[in-house]
């Protein structure tokens, strides 16, 4: 999966919006709290940046490709190296959960107003 179909899907899931992050990251949020970060290398490796929930964060990072995302990990986020590591299927609904768990944390009113309640 390409960066820019990443970038399409995060911004098609509710409520999204983008923010250009640190001179080299695509920053995905909902209701201001970030939910995807899509680092889209000139040169080297290309990866994006999600929450998972706290039990798939083990499983996920026991695979080849994933680790621990820097600075964010003690917050069960993930880092997948390598835009290939994972299929296109399994990467979009591990994004989407990402979206459906940090949208979670919202206030009502935050998710009324985002037409997610």
């Amino acid at each position: 999966m390409t960066p820019a179909r990443i970038r399409a899907f995060c911004h098609s899931l509710p409520g999204a919006t983008y923010d250009f992050k640190w001179d080299v990251d695509h920053v995905y949020s909902v209701g201001g709290k970030m939910f995807a970060v899509v680092y889209d290398a000139k040169k080297g490796e290309e990866s994006v940046s999600f929450k998972v929930d706290s039990p798939r964060f083990l499983e996920l990072t026991d695979r080849p490709g994933i680790v621990p995302a820097p600075y964010l990990a003690r917050a069960k986020w993930v880092q997948v190296r390598g835009l290939r590591t994972l299929h296109e299927k399994e990467l979009k609904e591990l994004i989407a959960r990402s979206h459906e768990l940090v949208a979670a944390r919202l206030t009502r009113a935050v998710r009324e107003s985002l037409g997610l309640a």
